[in-house]
């Protein structure tokens, strides 16, 4: 992919430049929105790693630009940790958040991530989404775990469904909210609820999930790498 990494801590695109480029990736930089914008106009840039607190701008104000402008997928990597700030990080049409300081190894999975999603979006709308562990037909709307069927209710299948389309990536409660209920203010008591009850049928120990897990504050995210299939 190329990669446009927008960061004023030189120490950042010290760390990162080499890295991604070993990987086969084609790496731009940017300091400040400006030059970040002017990048964007000038190449077709498939991935924005953006830090938020940047000299001439917030960078949460640029993620819709990115989205619009280039298409491009964006993940925020910021040290303003506070729910507020990734909840409209994401809400903006953030592909995905990572607190600084971060784990090279977390930051190159959410990469991954994106990439594969990319790679998805050039083929056909997917119809089923597949792990070694989970099976969800998108079309008939089954899903399958460990080989045994699981049955869900059709709001149930809505929001797991969002999860599953956005595998390995947060997802806020907002959009579980529009999944499930075409509401966006919904009682969150309800989706808890219904996140529980997904945990009842999905996970080996609902009191400990490691299948759907909660981003505190944000959302939810599912673990499992799912791959379309045909």
């Amino acid at each position: 992919m190329k990669i446009l990494i927008v960061d004023d801590e030189p120490s950042i695109i010290r760390t990162l430049r080499p890295v991604l480029s070993a990987l086969g990736h084609d790496v731009i930089e940017a300091v400040d929105a400006k030059s970040a914008l002017a990048a964007v106009g000038a190449s077709e840039i498939d991935l924005v790693l953006l830090d938020l607190g940047l000299p001439d701008a917030d960078g949460s104000d640029l993620i819709s630009t990115f989205k619009k402008k280039a298409d491009a997928s964006v993940i925020v990597v910021s040290a303003r940790h506070m729910e507020a700030d990734k909840v409209r990080s994401l809400d903006q049409g953030a592909d995905d958040y990572i607190d600084k300081p971060f784990g090279m190894e977390e930051l190159l999975a959410r990469i991954r991530v994106v990439e594969r999603r990319r790679n998805e979006a050039r083929g056909k709308e997917p119809k089923v989404l597949q792990s070694d562990l989970l099976r969800v037909d998108l079309k008939t709307r089954e899903v399958v775990l460990m080989g045994e069927p699981i049955h869900l209710s059709p709001k149930e299948f809505a929001i797991f469904e969002t999860l599953a389309r956005n595998a390995g990536q947060v997802v806020t409660q907002r959009r579980l909210m529009i999944a499930g209920w075409d509401d966006p203010v919904v009682d969150g008591q309800y989706l808890r609820s219904y996140i529980a009850m997904l945990r009842d049928k999905l996970e080996v120990d609902p009191s400990d999930p490691e299948l759907i897990v909660t981003e505190s504050g944000v959302g939810y995210r599912l673990t499992e790498p799912l791959v379309q299939v045909d």
